[in-house]
């Protein structure tokens, strides 16, 4: 009715045009009808352009219907095209699915027109822009809104709509004057796959009328559910680490503007009331006080309008500010004010019925997170003067930092410290190669300080420079952590997350960007083939490129030396021997793949070496081209078979086969070499025949690589592998229960929650000890750091078992663990292979592609995929 009624005035406004016109014609007057024309023409323009509601481009209320992410693509253009002078629209991006991603600036005319000026001034204010000039505090303060980064966290994306309408609406005077101060930029979608996947299901099963019954259908997500994006990924964890698509466009024009405030928009369970700053603890030590003081201002005006409006909410509970790749955390570690606005609402649909017998709508969570929007831009317009001046501060006088410089040493790790260089640019983080010389500094590994030197390949990150907190917080070993009650994991170093060797520094070093170091690129043939050292992901994927051509690859079982090279373990071979079907270009190719992966082929002439075993000997294995397949569907960890999914198709570029764990009785087992089995809970393992059926296709040759909770369901299931049990726990179940403390069991009900921390490992980075002599962990030193996020530890394997991980004694390196826990975790199996007739079990107790940014976890994946059992 709204879209017919205003065609209707349309056509009455040209009716009174020709009406007027044809007047003016009977009386001759040529002036008068040109004067009259160009006024009713505006008029008719005007009207024309007037700047359509959600409710009048939509043609409904909002909140009566969920929106699809093209329908809100459409109303931000047709608004930036109604109010050109307040509004500039950019795509900056596409999601995997191919859907746009976009960025809404919204400013008073006169700072729309010097929007550019006002980007590159508050980049200098950051001390990040190229030129250098010196920066104006007197500007306006840049506003950021990220809605939508959980698909089926729905309501944002709608509030996002009434946002922009309310701060461009003529009528609204209030938003006119809050914009005097201010640049607001919205995102009203950073997951638009995630959110169409939860639209387009829940649309599909909701009745005529939305049923607020919380046991209806449609507030029953099937799996995988819209919460992720393509790839399952929670992209909310992914700020830092900018390993998904949509996080790496956003994250490239967030780093061009470096807001003063950021607020990331989310939903909680629909019992939850709403949430907003200041956040609970711990606080990083790095967060500024007026960082902390503007929380409380947010916090206080939020309050203002819910108390008035009667809406229940909280503060200080649950939602710390620690881990850094948060849509809160990271802006703060880069000079913002950062929030996280939580509304109860996931899984709510519509309508639904909560705990506490009222019906929470889609009306009302997208109205409190515009109230809470409204309320940060009025604190924040109030304030601007005093934002930018902070945010120039926090740039100029930086937290001080633990160490001058961080010197990153080669060590032939070609594969993970690319991944660094890649990550440190990705946020703005400047480095260079070292000048080689001798320094005293404090060694990641050992924990002490010690002489160390700076050689040809070596880089060093120097903290004299803009982005110092955040390199703090990224490379810190040991994390200040004021409560222990975290929302996330409670260690990230990068030394660890990399597995590079790393020396904190108390003198800056020295660096240039050239390359001291020559690539071994084109090398001649000399004949026979080429090596490739094993020592990273990227030669994991030039083995994929090759085995994908159907090209031979060999492998080498020990060490060697050739052409005075040494070559370790795992190094791969191509030789010309088996590979005819490319001789006359065998050169070429490997030479282009070798480029294309970044490693260096080393040619050989000869299969006789100087050290070690001939290429003819039995020490040098064929990799066969395995298919693989991922367990995925009901009772499998989404996110866990989405770290796999992602690593073969955007990482390795290796083909893989998705099965759902629910077919697993109707698979093709010849057609299968490789089953991977992610963290999840697979029913099929209590049914004996299911069971059966997956020991036999083992023993004929198949290769299971089972991650976290799915190795704890193979050591109930007779499979070989057992849970080591806690020793402390039995010693307690032996004692005589007369001499057992009367009162142990006695706890106050308050203290519940952190009782239980004694038994909590959130996620702590703990030392393996490696064989690396088992092709599980060729490409490794003898050790390896993982991150635990539970206490399973497994007993040592023994017959036909290979104990290629282990953790020891006094393993613990640093993140929070429960003393109880932390007794635990010793003397145990974290990583084994199990051999089973002509087949192997490979377990992965720890999840070794975290996050797809545990980066040095990823060649150890692609030993059990490709090397063991070769």
């Amino acid at each position: 009715m709204e879209r017919l009624s205003y065609w209707q005035n349309l056509c009455d406004n040209v009716f009174i045009f020709a009406l007027c016109l044809y007047s003016q014609l009977i009386f001759k007057n040529m002036k008068k009808l040109i004067a009259l024309f160009c006024l009713i023409i505006s008029v008719f323009l005007l009207h024309a352009q007037t700047i359509p509601s959600p409710e009048n481009f939509l043609g409904y209320t909002l909140g009566s219907h969920f929106t699809p992410h093209f329908k809100i693509v459409n109303y931000f253009k047709k608004v930036a095209e109604t109010a050109p002078d307040m509004v500039k629209l950019e795509q900056y991006g596409e999601t995997n699915e191919g859907r746009p991603l976009l960025l809404a600036y919204i400013a008073s005319p006169e700072n729309l027109k010097k929007l550019e000026s006002i980007r590159i001034n508050n980049l200098q204010l950051a001390g990040i822009a190229k030129d250098k000039m010196l920066p104006d505090e007197n500007t306006p303060a840049i506003v950021w809104f990220s809605y939508n980064v959980h698909g089926n966290e729905a309501a944002s994306s709608e509030a996002a709509m009434k946002m922009i309408y309310e701060l461009v609406n003529p009528a609204n005077t209030q938003t006119k004057e809050w914009l005097k101060n201010l640049v607001v930029i919205i995102d009203p979608c950073i997951n638009p796959d995630g959110r169409d996947r939860y639209i387009n299901w829940y649309n599909s099963v909701v009745g005529k009328n939305p049923n607020p019954d919380p046991q209806s259908r449609e507030h029953r997500e099937p799996w995988p559910g819209g919460r992720t994006n393509h790839y399952n990924f929670d992209m909310n964890r992914d700020w830092a680490w900018q390993t998904q698509l949509e996080t790496q466009q956003r994250m490239k024009k967030y780093n061009e503007w470096l807001p003063q405030v950021h607020v990331d928009y989310h939903e909680q369970g629909f019992n939850a009331p709403y949430y907003f700053a200041p956040a609970a603890e711990p606080y990083h030590e790095v967060i500024t006080p007026w960082q902390r003081e503007f929380q409380q201002y947010i916090g206080k005006n939020n309050a203002k309008y819910f108390d008035k409006n009667g809406w229940l909410f909280f503060t200080k509970q649950e939602f710390d500010l620690f881990y850094p790749s948060y849509g809160d955390t990271y802006p703060l570690y880069n000079g913002a004010i950062g929030m996280t606005f939580e509304q109860g609402g996931i899984s709510a649909g519509l309508a639904v019925i909560n705990e506490a017998g009222d019906t929470l709508t889609l009306a009302d969570r997208l109205l409190h997170h515009y109230t809470t929007g409204m309320s940060t831009i009025e604190v924040s317009s109030q304030n601007s003067a005093k934002l930018v001046k902070e945010f120039h501060q926090y740039f100029s006088n930086p937290r001080v930092a633990e160490f001058k410089s961080y010197l990153i040493k080669n060590n032939d790790n070609a594969g993970t410290l690319g991944a660094l260089k890649t990550l440190l640019d990705r946020n703005l983080i400047d480095w260079g190669y070292a000048s080689a010389g001798n320094f005293t500094g404090f060694n990641y590994q050992s924990g002490k300080q010690e002489m160390y030197k700076a050689e040809a390949g070596d880089i060093v990150i120097n903290t004299n420079q803009p982005k110092t907190n955040l390199i703090k917080v990224l490379f810190e070993r040991n994390s200040k952590i004021s409560d222990s009650a975290t929302y996330d994991i409670t260690a990230w170093s990068l030394p660890f997350v990399y597995g590079l060797n790393v020396f904190g520094g108390n003198v800056f070093i020295n660096s240039s960007k050239e390359n001291p170091q020559t690539k071994n690129s084109n090398a001649q043939d000399n004949g026979y083939g080429y090596a490739i050292k094993w020592n990273g992901l990227s030669s994991a994927k030039f083995l994929a490129g090759m085995l994908k051509k159907n090209i031979k690859v060999r492998y080498a079982v020990q060490p060697f030396e050739t052409g005075g090279i040494k070559f370790e373990k795992g190094t791969l071979l191509i030789l010309k021997t088996s590979n005819q079907k490319i001789e006359n270009t065998f050169s070429q190719v490997i030479n282009d793949a070798a480029k294309m992966y970044n490693v260096d082929a080393y040619p050989v002439s000869s299969g006789f070496v100087d050290k070690g075993f001939d290429f003819g000997s039995d020490k040098i294995n064929i990799i066969r081209k395995s298919a693989v397949a991922l367990l995925t569907g009901n009772g499998v960890s989404s996110g866990g078979a989405g770290e796999v999914w992602h690593f073969f198709e955007q990482q390795l570029n290796y083909p893989i086969t998705l099965i759902n764990a629910d077919d697993i009785g109707r698979v093709n087992w010849k057609n299968i070499d490789v089953l991977i089995m992610p963290d999840g809970y697979y029913k099929f393992l209590s049914d004996k025949n299911a069971a059966e059926q997956l020991k036999n296709w083992v023993q004929q040759g198949g290769k299971i690589i089972a991650l976290e909770n799915a190795v704890a369901q193979l050591s109930k299931s007779d499979f070989g592998i057992k849970q080591k049990e806690n020793a402390d726990d039995k010693k307690d179940s032996d004692k005589d229960k007369s001499k057992k403390d009367e009162y142990a069991d006695l706890h106050k009900y308050e203290s519940r929650e952190r009782d239980n921390l004694i038994n909590s490992t959130p996620g702590s980075i703990y030392k393996v000890e490696l064989d690396n002599s088992h092709p599980l962990a060729f490409g490794y030193p003898n050790y390896y750091y993982t991150l635990k996020q539970d206490d399973n530890v497994y007993e040592f394997l023994k017959d036909g078992g290979w104990n290629v991980g282990v953790i020891k004694k006094d393993n613990y390196v640093s993140g929070f663990t429960g003393s109880k826990a932390k007794e635990k975790l010793k003397d145990g199996l974290i990583f084994g292979v199990q051999e089973s007739g002509r087949g192997q079990i490979v377990y992965l107790a720890d999840d070794v592609l975290f996050r797809s940014f545990w980066e040095n976890g990823k060649l150890l994946f692609c030993n059990a995929v490709f090397m063991v059992g070769e």
